[in-house]
């Protein structure tokens, strides 16, 4: 009979133990920390609050909302991307995909996070300050052209969507704007609220609340056809043939997240975003719900990720990394 040291029998007695009690803790049994790769006030600080608020009930335990802004969400990404996947660690983020067009990241964008659901669907306002003398999209290209570089956008960052889809029709429209990048959506509503910029691709829940007071004057949307919940404001593509941008909000884990974690937040978001409550809340940010398994979301990040790479390499757009 093959005789084991003492001290090995005492390590694998250790890790069985350990592997055991781990199973036996439910999950949640302390605080989770929610990152927004993103400055308060923006879309996503609005949704993911909603949802963390929401999250807390169903859990039991406190989501705490944990802003990291910066490099158009890149710096809150990779935190996410790297951190512990105890499921203590969750990420809410829109229009994730696009750095991976930007900049050379620390972490793969499709293979080095767990998608855990896709939350919902939006696109962006084409929104403009008051004083600006233009009312339509069709005035803006005319003016754009007449004016080349004269008009200027914030965006929530370099590499962010708000920043690349006003890019794209840049690139589409033929015509040249400026881009000066805030550290969110909520900085860079601020700018275009004190005419500090012209224009801002803004998402929907920040932007649509000053549209609708007249703050600032909504021009489009950037998704392929207009919404239900705006029917006056044309589409982009009504004017530039074959122009979409949408932003897609979901939930990231890092790698290797335990299973129980993303089951639980799966199951019960999918549940929260069919509630008559939370549909009604989306729609009013003029977000459709739309749910499902992680899988659903993890094919919405690789074709983003295509999609923006190839828009950057066929645009030819240099941008300092």
């Amino acid at each position: 009979m093959t005789k084991f040291p003492q001290r090995a029998v005492l390590l694998v007695t250790v890790s069985i133990f350990a592997t055991a009690s781990f199973a036996q803790v439910s999950y949640p049994d302390r605080p989770i920390r929610m990152l927004v790769p993103f400055a308060p006030g923006g879309g996503t600080d609005i949704v993911g609050r909603v949802l963390a608020q929401q999250m807390t009930s169903v859990l039991g335990q406190s989501v705490v909302v944990d802003n990291r802004p910066g490099a158009g969400g890149s710096l809150g990404e990779e935190m996410i991307a790297h951190a512990t996947p105890d499921g203590y660690t969750i990420g809410m983020v829109s229009g994730y995909g696009t750095n991976a067009a930007i900049y050379k990241l620390s972490y793969d964008q499709v293979n080095d996070v767990q998608a855990v659901i896709a939350i919902g669907d939006s696109g962006m306002i084409v929104a403009l300050h008051p004083a600006v003398p233009i009312k339509s999209v069709k005035e803006f290209i005319a003016y754009a052209k007449a004016n080349p570089g004269k008009l200027n956008y914030s965006s929530s960052g370099t590499g962010a969507i708000t920043h690349l889809s006003t890019e794209l029709m840049n690139l589409s429209a033929g015509i040249r704007t400026v881009h000066i990048p805030f550290k969110g959506t909520g900085p860079a509503l601020t700018a275009l609220l004190s005419k500090e910029v012209d224009f801002l691709f803004g998402s929907m829940p920040a932007t649509l609340p000053h549209v609708t007071a007249g703050r600032l004057r909504g021009t489009a949307v950037t998704t392929k056809s207009r919404l239900n919940s705006l029917p006056d404001l044309p589409a982009l593509s009504e004017v530039v043939p074959g122009y979409e941008a949408v932003i897609t909000y979901g939930l990231l884990g890092p790698k290797g997240m335990r299973a129980d974690a993303v089951r639980r937040w799966n199951s019960a978001v999918n549940t929260i975003i069919q509630t008559r409550e939370m549909k009604e809340r989306l729609a009013k940010d003029g977000i459709e719900p739309v749910g499902g398994a992680p899988e659903i979301f993890h094919n919405v990040i690789k074709r983003d990720v295509e999609q923006w790479k190839r828009v950057v390499k066929e645009a030819k757009l240099n941008f300092a990394s």
